[in-house]
This record gives C-alpha cells, sequence and structure tokens, in this order.
C-alpha cells in the first residue's frame, strides 16, 4: 500500500510537471481576433496575456465606436484564449489521472 502511494505522489509530482510546462507554452500560442469590420484586430496569448491592439486609423476619431470595438474584440479574444487554454490544461491533468473518470 505504501508502494502505492508513492507512486501516486510519483505521478501527481510528474502532472504537476507537466501542467507548468503545458502553461508555459501556451504563453507562446497566439489568439487573434478581427472585429467584423476590420477596424480592430487584437492578439493574445492563450495565457490571456494582450500582445498588440491594431486599430484603423479611421476609428480614431469615433471615441464610443472605439471603446465599443475594443471590448467585444478583447472579449472574444479572451473567450477563445480560455478555451484553448482550458482544453490544453484538462488533457494534461486527465493524462495524469490514476484512474479513469
Amino acid at each position: 500500500m505504501f508502494e502505492d502511494m508513492m507512486g501516486m505522489m510519483g505521478k501527481l509530482k510528474e502532472t504537476q510537471q507537466k501542467i507548468e510546462e503545458a502553461k508555459a507554452h501556451l504563453n507562446h500560442v497566439l489568439v487573434d481576433e478581427i472585429a467584423a469590420d476590420g477596424s480592430v484586430k487584437v492578439t493574445i496569448t492563450a495565457n490571456r496575456e494582450i500582445k498588440s491592439i491594431q486599430i484603423n486609423e479611421a476609428l480614431l476619431e469615433d471615441k464610443e465606436a472605439l471603446e465599443d470595438y475594443l471590448i467585444i474584440t478583447l472579449n472574444k479574444a479572451i473567450a477563445k484564449a480560455t478555451e484553448i487554454n482550458e482544453l490544453e490544461l484538462a488533457n494534461v491533468a486527465k493524462q495524469g489521472l490514476p484512474f479513469n473518470f
């Protein structure tokens, strides 16, 4: 029984290491989101860190529209990045489980 417990602890440490590696990898997975009319483009990592925002110059003259486009585009990018992040980490965690659910 002690050996089983030690084996599970080893597996847990291995899984934790793989999760940390997956998190580091997700820093390099880029997610692009572009507003429907192309006036705003946002690039973020799968860990939800904003890397760049590109704005069409014509949109700079309309503060309210710019704010709306940024909010919508950022929220869509964050949703996509969150989905990628959760799937990746869930797959790593599932591989490390000692039994199937």
